[in-house]
Protein backbone atom coordinates (compact mmCIF):
# COMPACT_ATOMS: atom_id res chain seq x y z
CA UNK A 1 0.00 0.00 0.00
CA UNK A 2 1.41 3.38 -1.03
CA UNK A 3 1.78 5.83 1.80
CA UNK A 4 -0.02 9.13 1.55
CA UNK A 5 2.22 12.15 1.09
CA UNK A 6 2.91 14.46 4.03
CA UNK A 7 4.56 17.86 4.29
CA UNK A 8 7.82 16.07 5.13
CA UNK A 9 7.82 14.46 1.66
CA UNK A 10 7.60 17.80 -0.14
CA UNK A 11 10.47 20.03 -1.18
CA UNK A 12 10.55 23.71 -0.22
CA UNK A 13 9.96 25.96 -3.25
CA UNK A 14 13.63 27.04 -3.48
CA UNK A 15 14.90 23.43 -3.37
CA UNK A 16 12.25 22.31 -5.87
CA UNK A 17 13.29 25.08 -8.28
CA UNK A 18 16.82 23.66 -8.26
CA UNK A 19 15.74 20.07 -8.92
CA UNK A 20 12.62 20.67 -11.02
CA UNK A 21 14.06 19.78 -14.43
CA UNK A 22 15.49 16.48 -13.13
CA UNK A 23 12.25 15.57 -11.37
CA UNK A 24 10.21 16.50 -14.43
CA UNK A 25 12.35 14.26 -16.67
CA UNK A 26 12.01 11.37 -14.20
CA UNK A 27 8.21 11.79 -13.97
CA UNK A 28 7.72 12.15 -17.73
CA UNK A 29 9.62 8.89 -18.29
CA UNK A 30 7.58 7.24 -15.52
CA UNK A 31 4.30 8.42 -17.06
CA UNK A 32 5.04 6.66 -20.36
CA UNK A 33 3.69 3.51 -18.71
CA UNK A 34 0.79 5.29 -17.02
CA UNK A 35 -0.84 7.58 -19.63
CA UNK A 36 -3.06 5.29 -21.69
CA UNK A 37 -4.97 6.57 -24.74
CA UNK A 38 -8.38 4.91 -25.06
CA UNK A 39 -9.54 5.68 -28.57
CA UNK A 40 -8.80 9.00 -30.28
CA UNK A 41 -10.19 11.43 -27.68
CA UNK A 42 -9.75 9.99 -24.19
CA UNK A 43 -6.57 9.48 -22.21
CA UNK A 44 -6.52 7.73 -18.87
CA UNK A 45 -3.76 8.85 -16.52
CA UNK A 46 -3.15 6.13 -13.92
CA UNK A 47 -1.84 7.96 -10.87
CA UNK A 48 0.60 6.78 -8.23
CA UNK A 49 2.61 8.32 -5.41
CA UNK A 50 5.28 9.75 -7.75
CA UNK A 51 2.82 11.35 -10.20
CA UNK A 52 0.88 12.89 -7.32
CA UNK A 53 4.05 14.11 -5.60
CA UNK A 54 5.01 15.86 -8.83
CA UNK A 55 1.50 17.31 -9.25
CA UNK A 56 1.54 18.76 -5.74
CA UNK A 57 5.03 20.23 -6.19
CA UNK A 58 3.92 21.85 -9.45
CA UNK A 59 0.79 23.30 -7.81
CA UNK A 60 2.81 24.70 -4.91
CA UNK A 61 5.26 26.23 -7.41
CA UNK A 62 2.60 27.67 -9.73
CA UNK A 63 0.55 29.14 -6.89
CA UNK A 64 3.62 30.10 -4.83
CA UNK A 65 2.17 28.29 -1.82
CA UNK A 66 4.54 28.03 1.13
CA UNK A 67 2.28 28.36 4.19
CA UNK A 68 1.33 25.25 6.18
CA UNK A 69 -2.41 25.65 5.61
CA UNK A 70 -2.02 26.01 1.83
CA UNK A 71 0.32 23.03 1.61
CA UNK A 72 -2.06 20.88 3.64
CA UNK A 73 -4.92 21.90 1.36
CA UNK A 74 -2.99 20.61 -1.68
CA UNK A 75 -2.13 17.38 0.15
CA UNK A 76 -5.79 16.90 1.08
CA UNK A 77 -6.84 17.52 -2.53
CA UNK A 78 -4.38 15.17 -4.24
CA UNK A 79 -3.63 12.39 -1.70
CA UNK A 80 -6.96 10.65 -2.46
CA UNK A 81 -5.62 9.94 -5.98
CA UNK A 82 -2.83 7.68 -4.67
CA UNK A 83 -3.78 3.99 -5.05
CA UNK A 84 -4.22 2.12 -1.78
CA UNK A 85 -3.06 -1.36 -2.81
CA UNK A 86 -6.54 -2.68 -3.62
CA UNK A 87 -7.37 -0.29 -6.42
CA UNK A 88 -6.22 1.71 -9.38
CA UNK A 89 -6.88 5.43 -9.44
CA UNK A 90 -6.63 7.88 -12.22
CA UNK A 91 -7.70 10.92 -14.12
CA UNK A 92 -9.71 10.56 -17.32
CA UNK A 93 -9.25 13.43 -19.77
CA UNK A 94 -11.63 13.91 -22.70
CA UNK A 95 -9.47 15.70 -25.26
CA UNK A 96 -10.60 17.53 -28.38
CA UNK A 97 -8.36 20.27 -29.82
CA UNK A 98 -11.24 22.08 -31.52
CA UNK A 99 -13.30 23.97 -28.92
CA UNK A 100 -16.63 23.65 -30.75
CA UNK A 101 -16.07 19.94 -31.31
CA UNK A 102 -15.23 19.51 -27.60
CA UNK A 103 -18.39 21.34 -26.50
CA UNK A 104 -20.52 19.16 -28.78
CA UNK A 105 -18.78 15.96 -27.63
CA UNK A 106 -19.18 16.74 -23.92
CA UNK A 107 -22.92 17.13 -24.50
CA UNK A 108 -22.97 13.67 -26.13
CA UNK A 109 -20.79 11.93 -23.52
CA UNK A 110 -22.85 12.34 -20.35
CA UNK A 111 -22.23 9.28 -18.19
CA UNK A 112 -18.95 8.29 -19.87
CA UNK A 113 -17.22 8.10 -16.49
CA UNK A 114 -19.68 5.43 -15.32
CA UNK A 115 -19.10 3.39 -18.49
CA UNK A 116 -15.32 3.18 -18.06
CA UNK A 117 -13.90 -0.16 -16.94
CA UNK A 118 -10.83 -2.25 -16.27
CA UNK A 119 -10.71 -6.00 -16.63
CA UNK A 120 -8.27 -8.54 -15.28
CA UNK A 121 -7.96 -11.60 -17.51
CA UNK A 122 -10.35 -14.30 -16.32
CA UNK A 123 -12.62 -11.92 -14.35
CA UNK A 124 -15.58 -9.66 -15.02
CA UNK A 125 -14.99 -6.00 -15.84
CA UNK A 126 -14.79 -3.56 -12.92
CA UNK A 127 -16.52 -0.26 -13.60
CA UNK A 128 -15.21 3.02 -12.24
CA UNK A 129 -16.34 4.68 -9.07
CA UNK A 130 -16.04 8.23 -10.29
CA UNK A 131 -15.90 11.81 -9.10
CA UNK A 132 -16.08 11.11 -5.39
CA UNK A 133 -14.92 14.67 -4.69
CA UNK A 134 -17.71 16.55 -6.50
CA UNK A 135 -20.34 16.30 -9.22
CA UNK A 136 -18.80 16.82 -12.66
CA UNK A 137 -21.87 16.51 -14.83
CA UNK A 138 -25.03 18.46 -15.57
CA UNK A 139 -28.09 17.53 -17.61
CA UNK A 140 -26.47 19.36 -20.55
CA UNK A 141 -22.88 18.08 -20.49
CA UNK A 142 -20.17 16.10 -18.78
CA UNK A 143 -16.81 17.44 -17.65
CA UNK A 144 -13.64 17.01 -19.69
CA UNK A 145 -11.93 15.73 -16.50
CA UNK A 146 -13.05 12.83 -14.29
CA UNK A 147 -11.35 11.25 -11.27
CA UNK A 148 -11.80 7.49 -11.00
CA UNK A 149 -11.19 4.55 -8.70
CA UNK A 150 -11.35 0.88 -9.70
CA UNK A 151 -11.69 -1.46 -6.69
CA UNK A 152 -10.32 -4.95 -7.25
CA UNK A 153 -11.14 -8.23 -5.51
CA UNK A 154 -8.25 -10.07 -3.79
CA UNK A 155 -8.36 -12.79 -6.47
CA UNK A 156 -7.95 -10.17 -9.21
CA UNK A 157 -4.95 -8.65 -7.42
CA UNK A 158 -3.35 -12.07 -7.10
CA UNK A 159 -3.95 -12.77 -10.80
CA UNK A 160 -2.36 -9.46 -11.83
CA UNK A 161 0.63 -10.14 -9.58
CA UNK A 162 0.95 -13.54 -11.32
CA UNK A 163 1.00 -11.95 -14.79
CA UNK A 164 -2.68 -11.82 -15.85
CA UNK A 165 -3.44 -9.47 -18.72
CA UNK A 166 -5.30 -6.21 -18.05
CA UNK A 167 -7.72 -4.47 -20.42
CA UNK A 168 -9.17 -0.97 -20.15
CA UNK A 169 -12.14 0.40 -22.02
CA UNK A 170 -15.18 2.60 -22.36
CA UNK A 171 -18.62 1.28 -23.36
CA UNK A 172 -20.54 4.53 -23.84
CA UNK A 173 -23.11 4.62 -26.63
CA UNK A 174 -21.25 7.53 -28.24
CA UNK A 175 -17.70 6.40 -27.44
CA UNK A 176 -16.78 2.72 -27.42
CA UNK A 177 -13.06 1.94 -27.37
CA UNK A 178 -10.76 -0.39 -25.49
CA UNK A 179 -7.14 -1.39 -25.13
CA UNK A 180 -7.26 -5.16 -24.93
CA UNK A 181 -4.82 -5.99 -23.45
CA UNK A 182 -2.74 -3.04 -22.31
CA UNK A 183 0.94 -3.24 -23.34
CA UNK A 184 3.25 -5.04 -20.90
CA UNK A 185 4.90 -1.84 -19.59
CA UNK A 186 1.45 -0.60 -18.48
CA UNK A 187 0.58 -4.00 -17.01
CA UNK A 188 3.77 -3.96 -14.91
CA UNK A 189 3.15 -0.39 -13.73
CA UNK A 190 -0.40 -1.26 -12.70
CA UNK A 191 0.75 -4.46 -10.97
CA UNK A 192 3.15 -2.33 -8.91
CA UNK A 193 0.20 -0.29 -7.62
CA UNK A 194 -1.33 -3.35 -5.99
CA UNK A 195 -0.47 -4.62 -2.49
Amino acid sequence: MAKKLTRDDLYPLEKYAEMRSDMRAKVMAHKKSRNLPIGPNVTFYFEDRLTIHYQIQEMLRAEKIFDAEGIQEELDTYNPLIPEGTNWKGTMMIEYTDVDERIAALAQLIGIDRQTWVQVEGFDAVFAISNEDLERETEEKTSAVHFMRFELEPEMIKAVKNGAAISVGIDHENYTHSVDPVPENYRKALANDLG
